[in-house]
């Protein structure tokens, strides 16, 4: 365990889980997302950000495309962010993937895909497969990837990629995925203290506002309901204090279930999508450079 872990979570769990827990409104959240990932997320030196678009059948989905000095061709990675549907954008996460693009030496784009509750259920799974659609003609295939509800997106897509019979990705990565918007998973009780990010009791909130008047068990919603045979490889990691560490658990056992190879770790002690703070957190750049073997592998 390196001496910034216990120190980084120390610090999350009073100001961001405080933060998270009061924060009266969607705008409020985004806002503060977006200036904290400004101060405290860096991409290596030379890393290039450029705003694009990516067109199918007519929709529009806004992207973010984001690479190190070092990409070169090879598959792109197509990634979603986090932020419970509601917050977060491809500029809070720009960096990692920056720091990704690295170690993977392969180019990434980050959808802006629709946010609840201005734009509820299915709409950012429509964006998402619009996004994916588009890059479908890319000859080295595409790598999806995602992190919280953007790791739920992603997998929800690759349900709906299996159910729709369209070409596979070449795997998929999630760290943190939220997989079950019903919120059954043991871990919501369990880890409610000993998460130092999620604040458990708004997740209902999170539901209402991305669901609408959906059902939650929806499988492009709900990927753990979703049917996979035949589906890429996905890799998988959680920390062990998380609430949503049932969910990436239940997952790798459901898409084991179905014929899939699953890599998948539950790391200790770690915070919420911690790859995030790789500037900060050894452990973060260890995950990255794992992550970036695996996807090198495919």
């Amino acid at each position: 365990m390196s001496l910034m872990r216990p120190l980084l979570n120390l610090w999350l769990r009073l100001t961001e889980k405080t933060h998270l827990a009061r924060a009266e409104d969607p705008e409020t959240l985004r806002r503060s997302f977006e200036k904290k990932a400004r101060f405290f997320f860096h991409g290596p030196r030379g890393a290039v950000y450029d705003e694009g678009a990516l067109e199918h059948e007519g929709r529009t989905v806004p992207v973010l495309h984001v690479e190190a000095q070092e990409a070169d061709d090879g598959p792109v990675i197509l990634y979603f962010h986090g932020g419970g549907y509601v917050f977060g954008s491809p500029r809070t996460h720009a960096a990692m993937l920056a720091r990704l693009s690295r170690e993977t030496k392969l180019r990434t784009v980050l959808p802006d895909y629709a946010k609840a509750p201005e734009r509820p259920f299915p709409a950012a799974l429509d964006d998402a497969l619009a996004a994916y659609r588009a890059l479908e003609w890319h000859e080295e295939g595409i790598v999806l990837g995602g992190d919280s509800a953007g790791g739920g997106l992603a997998l929800a897509l690759l349900g709906e990629i299996t159910r729709l019979g369209l070409p596979q990705p070449r795997g998929v990565f999630t760290f943190s995925p939220l997989a079950d918007m019903t919120f059954s998973g043991e871990s919501l009780v369990e880890n409610a203290k000993s998460d130092v990010v999620l604040p458990a009791g708004r997740a209902r909130e999170m539901v209402e506002m991305y669901m609408a008047d959906h059902d939650p068990e929806d499988p492009r919603a709900t990927p753990l309901n979703a049917g996979f045979k035949g589906a890429c490889p996905v890799w998988i990691v959680v920390g062990d204090t998380e609430i949503l560490r049932d969910d990436a658990v239940r997952m790798a056992r459901h898409l084991r279930g179905e014929g899939v190879e699953v890599h998948d770790r539950v790391e200790r002690g770690l915070p919420h999508v911690w790859p995030l703070f790789h500037n900060l957190l050894p452990e973060g750049r260890a995950t990255l450079r794992d992550l970036g073997v695996w996807i090198r592998s495919l």
